[in-house]
């Protein structure tokens, strides 16, 4: 015989498909095998269909297709036989699923199965229904399966019950109609049968109220008779598992009993006694027992308030963390996580086991303790667990100081009771895992010790020991560079020595020893370095009689690499050698940094500045927040009149306009290589070019008039005025060019001959592929406000999708933008989509209406932007 024929048994071809070494030869077994079955299939060959859709199955689930054969599994299914319809059936579930418009073929060939006279076929058919079952199929079949669930066979009765559920779960509508038969299931003897009612039972009050009333009023109490049976039956080996009757229906029936406790007193009262019963009874040395009293534990906490049996179960927890089984003390710490929220006093008690949770040697362990150990800190034993958590930071495992740190950090900053404990709590943890904190802890310590005034002697002096001591620890060295810094004379003048401190002796050149030893550590980074040439500064005006010595330091970094620390080393040396006369207050202390400022920052409470960032939420005057869509989203969004005016250097106002990164000019030139001139400078954000060198000085003069003593947003409004002269620039060759004063955009078209404020239309922008026309008009007693209404056509063959408009207008105008009237612009101009604008001008009569546009959309799936200018408003708008 052919080993790839029709008549190749499974055996066969699994064999050979086995034998195949590459996965070339794999895929050509299959190859000829599916071509086979195909030949067979097309020749309506019966008798080996039921072989042929038992390879199909094989092949689909070595991730073939095998779409060919759906038709044969309909054919096998209204076969008369079982085993061809049980072949059928099993296609079905596995070559098909719900969104298969061949499953609409099956739907009769099911309801047949179903009110057939053989229970083994009814059963194949409730399988099925129960795996592959649809919408319309369940509310086709629904009558049927009701019927079942009070068929005499109890395995169809079970198999009817898993059906109905699934049933529920697509159509719940249909609940109403199965929590009849539902209750009757409940009092059955047969466990299979009892468990899957339970289980249509708690399915049921998850889709419905109204079943969820009726089960509480009607059946807790026979579900706790059944629980109470269960939990005191004798020895059964049919259900016996590690001495215990039915685990899983013990499980299931815990499960249903939460549901229909949870907001219900009553429905609680009368399940008290048999979870107390549970929960001390059963055994807890399998996990049978464990899994049945982790549920009891879950069903005591979720149902209405009992303290003692709250007690009982936050004990049980206790147990379970005293498990050697990982998988036990995991669950055991997640549900007294829950657990904390209703009896935070009965959780504290087991303290101690949690604690050494936290240094188990399984990581996850170790890390939801650590969370745990975090929710249990309050202000009246933050300092013993703080000091359990420091001493185990010592012997941690370095993957595990992270997050240790972390925690640490946070609780300390949270429940610090004084500042000097604070203190001396952050010195331990830089001391022992100082390369492990983020920048913001020792950030926030210095924020700290600036603020306490009475402690900076005090602060000093422990960081100057800790360094000497854990000197490898950058972010430790950079708190002690920078307190030395500062406060370097109370370091050796023993200024503000408190009685808990012991007595230390520090001479100026042991302060200059830390600093020059962490400058010249190969461990330390550029930050470290900058910070210790700034500490070598002010230590020069506070230690004078070291001066020479810190020069010759500061001077070893003029030749560096490193352009930061070379500048810094010959500007510091200079101020040392040349400029004495300043250097005392160039090197003044720090003023006090804000506490509350620096936390708010540090929690996102402080308004930050406008921002063209991606995804940075713009403030808007109604008080309303819109996220940005595109990095230059805050250059259309030029709503914020009532911020502050722009310093006359260049604002934000002006930066949001232009979306460049504008810096005042008096900065930019300090380090610039070539001098410039602030004209210059706001020539080029503007992008309007170099002018020749004959025009060059009357227009720096015209810009600079303005800069003295105007806004940037001013000067843009002199520039932008039409009539103005001297917006013309003449080239050497006679041609001239307008002022592109938005950033070189595409102006609009002009207005047609004889435009002006009589007329309410205009061509506002044209490219190749689009247009935009505005229709303006205005309301009778409100000259200042003018109603904008604009039209877009699309002039290319390509129909435009994910169209936005978005527009921006100078300080003097305010813009509010209606939505459109759709996101998709139809071809060829068969369609258009409309946007009302609505323009407040506070100069009306003075200044004309201008306006910068962006556009984008996609054609083709591919992102397209367009951006321009509009100038050519009549001056009366």
């Amino acid at each position: 015989m052919n080993p790839f024929s029709s008549g190749t048994r499974l055996r066969d071809m699994i064999r050979a498909i086995r034998a195949s070494k590459t996965a070339a030869e794999e895929r050509a077994v299959v190859r000829k095998e599916c071509a086979a079955i195909r030949a067979s299939i097309s020749e309506n060959d019966p008798d080996y269909r039921h072989r042929n859709l038992a390879k199909l199955m094989f092949i689909h689930m070595l991730g073939y297709p095998t779409h060919f054969g759906q038709m044969e599994c309909l054919k096998l299914i209204a076969s008369p036989g079982f085993p061809e319809k049980r072949i059928g059936y099993l296609g079905l579930m596995l070559l098909l699923d719900e969104r298969q418009e061949v499953l609409m073929l099956v739907t009769n060939s099911i309801k047949q199965d179903l009110n057939h006279t053989n229970q083994y076929i009814v059963g194949l058919a409730l399988c099925a229904l129960g795996n592959i079952c649809s919408a319309e199929m369940a509310r086709d079949l629904a009558p049927e399966v009701e019927r079942l669930l009070q068929f005499r066979d109890p395995n169809i009765r079970k198999k009817a019950a898993l059906c109905s559920i699934r049933i529920i779960k697509k159509v719940p509508d249909l609940a109403e109609n199965f929590v009849n038969p539902v209750a009757a299931l409940l009092k059955e003897k047969h466990h299979g049968v009892l468990i899957t009612g339970v289980q249509l039972c708690s399915d049921l009050c998850k889709v419905s109220t109204e079943a969820l009333e009726y089960f509480r009023k009607k059946c807790t109490d026979g579900l706790v008779k059944v629980l109470k049976d269960v939990a005191n039956s004798p020895y059964a080996p049919e259900y016996d598992i590690s001495g215990i009757t039915d685990p899983f229906l013990h499980i299931r029936l815990l499960k249903v009993l939460r549901v229909l406790g949870q907001g219900d007193a009553d429905a609680s009262d009368s399940m008290n006694d048999i979870l107390a019963q549970v929960a001390t009874k059963t055994e807890s040395n399998k996990n049978a027992g464990n899994a049945i009293l982790y549920e009891c534990v879950e069903t005591i906490m979720s149902i209405e308030d009992n303290g003692g049996l709250r007690v009982l179960a936050i004990n049980i927890l206790g147990r379970f963390l005293s498990n050697r089984d990982n998988n036990i003390r995991y669950v055991a710490l997640n549900m007294l996580m829950k657990a904390i929220a209703v009896d935070s006093q009965a959780v504290q008690r087991h303290r101690a086991t949690i604690l050494e949770c936290v240094k188990d040697s399984d990581p996850s362990i170790r890390k939801r303790a650590l969370d745990l150990v975090y929710l249990l800190i309050n202000d009246s034993n933050v300092k013993p667990l703080t000091k359990e958590l420091t001493e185990h930071l010592e012997v941690s495992d370095p993957e595990f100081k992270g997050d240790l740190t972390a925690k640490i950090c946070s609780i300390v900053e949270k429940f610090s009771p004084e500042k000097i404990w604070y203190i001396d709590q952050m010195l331990k943890v830089l001391s022992e895992a100082g390369n492990y904190v983020k920048d913001e802890v020792w950030h926030a310590l210095i924020v700290v010790i600036t603020n306490a005034s009475d402690l900076h002697g005090y602060a000093v002096r422990s960081l100057y020991r800790a360094v000497q001591t854990a000197g490898e620890q950058e972010t430790l060295v950079r708190a002690a560079v920078w307190c030395i810094g500062e406060y370097g004379e109370m370091l050796v003048s023993n200024v503000g020595r408190l009685d808990i401190e012991e007595h230390l002796t520090v001479t100026e050149s042991d302060a200059l020893d830390v600093v020059e030893t962490s400058i010249k550590s190969h461990s330390c980074d550029l930050i470290t370095r900058a910070m210790c040439l700034i500490a070598l500064l002010k230590l020069s005006s506070r230690f004078p009689s070291c001066s020479q010595r810190i020069n010759d330091i500061i001077g070893q970094y003029k030749g560096s690499f490193v352009l930061e620390l070379q500048q810094r080393a010959i500007e510091f040396n200079s101020i040392i050698e040349r400029h004495q006369n300043m250097r005392s207050s160039l090197a003044e202390r720090m003023p006090v940094l804000d506490e509350a400022t620096f936390s708010g920052r540090r929690a996102g409470s402080v308004p930050a500045a406008v921002s063209t960032s991606k995804g940075v939420s713009v403030n808007l005057p109604n008080g309303a927040a819109k996220p940005s869509i595109a990095p230059v989203a805050d250059l259309l969004d030029l709503s914020l009149d009532d911020a502050p005016a722009p310093s006359s250097s260049g604002g934000e106002f002006l930066q949001d306009l232009l979306g460049v990164n504008l810096t005042p000019v008096s900065l930019q030139s300090d380090t610039n290589q070539g001098q410039r001139s602030g004209t210059d400078a706001l020539l080029d954000l503007l992008s309007i070019g170099t002018p020749p060198a004959q025009n060059s000085s009357s227009t720096a003069q015209m810009l600079s008039s303005n800069i003295d003593n105007k806004s940037p947003l001013d000067i843009l409004d002199r520039l932008s005025t039409r009539s103005a002269p001297s917006a013309q620039v003449s080239s050497t060759g006679g041609n001239s060019s307008m002022l592109d004063l938005l950033n070189g955009l595409p102006s609009s078209p002009p207005m047609s001959e004889g435009s002006g404020a009589g007329h309410s239309s205009v061509t506002a922008f044209e490219s190749s592929s689009l247009k935009l026309t505005f229709n303006w008009s205005k309301q009778p007693g409100n000259p200042q406000t003018t109603l904008i209404e604009g039209s877009f056509t699309n002039k290319s063959q390509d129909v435009f999708t994910d169209f936005i408009f978005q527009a921006a207008v100078p300080k003097f105008l305010q813009l509010q933008l209606d939505p459109a009237s759709g996101n998709t612009l139809p071809a060829s101009g068969n369609g258009s989509i409309t946007q009302k604008l609505r323009v407040t001008n506070s100069q009306h009569g003075k200044k004309s209406i201008v306006m910068r546009i962006r556009i984008s959309y996609k054609v083709n799936n591919k992102d397209v932007l367009e951006e321009g200018q509009i100038n050519n408003f009549p001056r009366d708008l």
